[in-house]
């Protein structure tokens, strides 16, 4: 499915003589200062391990963001739904996972406007607020991103669940490392992540015994 790229619309320089370059958006890398985390899980949806991660979130009651890529949206829009009815938030993390650190402002807009509508395509009218780009591999991308309405969305914590390297593991840097405000980098998508799912199950109440809350970038009420 494709999308017609409008002309996107970048700051101007100063209207002073001197040109300057308008300063740097840098992608958000905590939430707050408040003993608070937000989870976000990126490459999906994926049809057994998205749902799964789904059901442990509605019984701990905690809401996370989902980074979603455009081909797999298209494979599997029911999961989709199912994301955006259980109250979790979306965000745009391109159409193919490909870096983006070298494309021009027109090349980046041209995917996040076909990723997003995608997703709209699954779920009508869908909010898309957050974005956040494969590898971490920025570039023009948090600029472009703000221009079409969508926040950069980084993150302090980083697990490496990719690897994997097991349950424990996983639980063990996901407990220690949380520091206040985090967000949280994990994956739903792009292989098998039975570890993470398995992992965030015996996190969340171990962090909540801890004094943690579970909240999303924009929202005021933790959980």
């Amino acid at each position: 499915m494709s999308s017609t790229a409008q002309p996107l619309r970048l700051p101007h320089p100063a209207a002073s003589g001197q040109r300057t370059e308008p300063p740097p958006v840098r992608p958000a890398e905590v939430v707050g200062s408040d003993h608070v985390v937000c989870l976000t899980f990126d490459d999906g949806p994926h049809p057994v391990h998205t749902p799964r991660l789904l059901d442990i979130l509605a019984a701990h009651r905690v809401r996370a963001v989902f980074f979603l890529q455009g081909d797999r949206v298209i494979e599997h829009p029911e999961v989709v739904r199912r994301i955006a009815a259980a109250g979790h938030a979306l965000g745009n993390h391109g159409m193919h996972h490909d870096n983006m650190s070298a494309w021009t402002a027109g090349r980046i807009a041209s995917d996040l406007l076909e990723t997003n509508a995608v997703v709209r395509h699954a779920v009508p009218q869908a909010r898309v607020p957050y974005f956040r780009a494969p590898y971490g591999a920025w570039g023009q991308t948090p600029t472009v991103a703000t221009a079409l309405g969508m926040r950069p969305m980084g993150w302090r914590l980083e697990v490496a669940d990719w690897e994997p390297p097991g349950t424990d593991e996983l639980l063990r840097r996901l407990t220690e490392g949380v520091v206040p405000g985090a967000v949280v980098l994990l994956h739903d998508g792009g292989g098998d992540r039975s570890q993470t799912v398995d992992a965030v199950d015996r996190a969340i109440p171990v962090l909540r015994a801890s004094g943690w809350r579970f909240t999303l970038p924009d929202d005021r009420l933790a959980s």
